[in-house]
């Protein structure tokens, strides 16, 4: 029940783009196609998942061992550039429309704040390996989540008649913080 409870904070009330405001960048840039939205946040989910487990062993087995903490954002950066790296190669070889798609975006994601906070929120929380998996998992989710209902918005809005002094960034910001919002109202159902 736990775990579930942890899964559900991370990807809906502690959603880290709708309340945290970490991921921004990609949030606004790739969040104009469900379909690329859709594939940058599996994407995220999977560096996200897999830098909360190798992080959390990096931390837990040397840094902590070797008396050696000081060291966790250069430990981890270096771990979410690794796997950052291996996802583009990755989709890269599998999909090159997908790809080209993604464009700068892709890159991105090795300076996503998102995932760094994922490991940092990790180690100061003290989740153990399991939890630490199942935060990464929920957060990444929560970050898919927020991508494709902002894309999802957003296409609609192109077919809509948007005053002219809101469109653009204009209503993509209203909308951020609707969704805010809206995802702040589930604060209540989850509680400690």
């Amino acid at each position: 029940m736990k775990l579930m409870l942890l899964f559900l904070s991370a990807a809906i009330v502690n959603n880290f783009v709708l309340s945290y405001f970490l991921g921004i960048c990609p949030f606004v840039g790739v969040s104009k196609r469900v379909s690329s939205a859709l594939s940058m946040g599996l994407a995220v989910t999977f560096v996200m998942t897999i830098s909360a487990t190798v992080t959390w062993l990096i931390y837990n087995l040397i840094l902590v061992p070797y008396n050696v903490e000081i060291l966790e954002y250069v430990a981890f950066i270096l771990v979410i550039a690794s796997l950052v790296q291996l996802v583009e190669m990755f989709i890269r070889k599998v999909s090159k429309p997908l790809y080209d798609t993604m464009g700068i975006y892709l890159p991105l994601i090795t300076t996503n704040c998102a995932i760094l906070g994922l490991a940092l929120f990790a180690v100061l929380r003290e989740y153990s390996f399991i939890e630490s998996l199942v935060f990464g998992i929920g957060a990444g989710v929560g970050f898919t989540l927020a991508l494709v209902i902002m894309a999802g918005i957003r296409e609609e809005l192109e077919l809509s008649p948007v005053p002219k002094h809101f469109q653009g960034a204009g209503i993509t910001m209203i909308v951020a913080g609707s969704l805010a919002l809206a995802f702040m109202g589930f604060a209540g159902l989850i509680a400690n």
